[in-house]
């Protein structure tokens, strides 16, 4: 098996500006074929050779994914070329991703988790394009034209922004002579320089209430990194302790296991080149809901104030240290995190050098560490819930009355 990825940077939602939704659905026009034969056509043919090819986006790029058996990787790349050189940019492939856009986004606006973890993009990153819906809204998607997207195309798919990442069984250089006649067709004009976005400071809280039966907490806060390769080990022991790691972390076992407020809790450290911040959630029932936000608060104040045990050291370090073998056991994954190490500016093996800085942290050092970020004390919180003055609330949690 060989796997070809062509990250295009900038191709992502963070460039859509009031185009809500047009990276996405950039994207997924990639996915209905070539112009020539269509989206049913072209995936037939892929399929007949167990060739896997499709387009999709992150935050800040647009890749596309080629994935083929040895024996038929240079046909594998010629469809990519063809992909490349006549997309199926037509209005009727439009209209048809339009509708299932649409119906997506509708189907999300009922999705409570999503309602709250919208809502606190909206606080932690205001007036930024993380605040808006990477999928669109309706309206927006239906916005969207065929030059619209044309234009996007135009801009991402070119050679300035592209990053290459491949492996599995073949031979580097001979593939990237494959790659030649795909790159050839690429422009060269519109380099990308990546934002960096900035988490509010100051906390903020807002409820947006539905006919919801259960309250959907999502909370976040700035976290400050000064440099990346010295404190990722630090920063990755210090979020599987307090929330990250599920049972076993401060926030599960206080939140579920000692109170029983809520079936799970979870709380991450989020590091990249454009968002240093945290963000975590809970479901809870409606009557536990200022209960589990005071707990919440509780749990990181005095986490931040105390620090962690030699107990929880040793049991984050067994746990990271043993799991390595899963981060690495395919392709895929072995190649995603090569790009990411190469895309922080980190080296190509920083895996093996952060498992090791985590094999001799000490519980001094980690500690320091975590008693030096309390601006995770800055939490804002986004609530989905029900309005106390709904008749429906007071029959759910037991009252009577007003």
């Amino acid at each position: 098996m060989g796997t070809i990825r062509l990250m295009f940077m900038g191709g992502g939602n963070i460039m859509d500006k009031d185009k809500f939704g047009l990276s996405k659905l950039s994207a997924n026009l990639l996915n209905e074929g070539t112009k020539e034969l269509g989206s049913v056509a072209f995936a037939e043919k892929l399929e007949q050779l167990a060739i896997t090819l499709s387009a999709d986006i992150r935050l800040e790029s647009l890749h596309i994914d080629l994935g083929f058996l040895k024996e038929y990787q240079d046909k594998a790349i010629g469809y990519l070329h063809d992909l490349l050189l006549s997309p199926n940019l037509t209005p009727g492939a439009l209209e048809k991703v339009q509708q299932r856009m649409v119906a997506a986004a509708l189907n999300r606006e009922s999705n409570f988790d999503y309602v709250a973890q919208l809502g606190l993009n909206k606080i932690l990153f205001a007036n930024t394009p993380l605040a808006n819906p990477a999928i669109g809204t309706p309206k927006s998607i239906k916005s969207i034209s065929l030059e619209d997207v044309k234009k996007r195309l135009e801009d991402d798919l070119d050679i300035e922004r592209l990053i290459i990442v491949m492996g599995g069984d073949l031979d580097v250089h001979k593939t990237l002579e494959s790659l030649k006649p795909i790159l050839e067709i690429l422009p060269s004009n519109k380099p990308f320089f990546t934002p960096y976005f900035s988490a509010a400071q100051e906390p903020q809280t807002k409820v947006v209430y539905k006919d919801s039966q259960q309250a959907y907490i999502y909370f976040g806060s700035p976290f400050v990194m000064k440099n990346l390769a010295q404190e990722l080990p630090l920063a990755r022991v210090m979020g599987f302790v307090l929330g990250s790691s599920g049972f076993g972390s401060r926030l599960m076992d206080t939140i579920r296991v000692k109170e029983g407020l809520a079936y799970s809790a979870y709380m991450r450290i989020q590091l990249s080149r454009i968002i240093n911040c945290t963000t975590g959630y809970l479901q809870t029932k409606l009557e536990h809901q200022e209960k589990s936000i005071a707990l919440v608060r509780k749990v990181i104040k005095e986490f931040v104030e105390k620090g962690i045990t030699q107990e929880e050291l040793d049991g984050a370090k067994k746990f990271l240290l043993g799991s390595e073998p899963l981060a690495n056991e395919t392709i895929g994954k072995r190649l995603t995190n090569k790009f990411h190490d190469f895309y922080l500016g980190l080296p190509l093996d920083y895996e093996k050098i952060m498992l090791d800085r985590i094999k001799h942290l000490t519980l001094q050092e980690i500690n320091d560490y975590i008693k030096s970020h309390t601006e995770i004390n800055n939490l804002s919180f986004s609530i989905v819930t029900m309005d106390p003055k709904n008749p429906k609330y007071q029959k759910l949690v037991g009252k009577k009355g007003a």
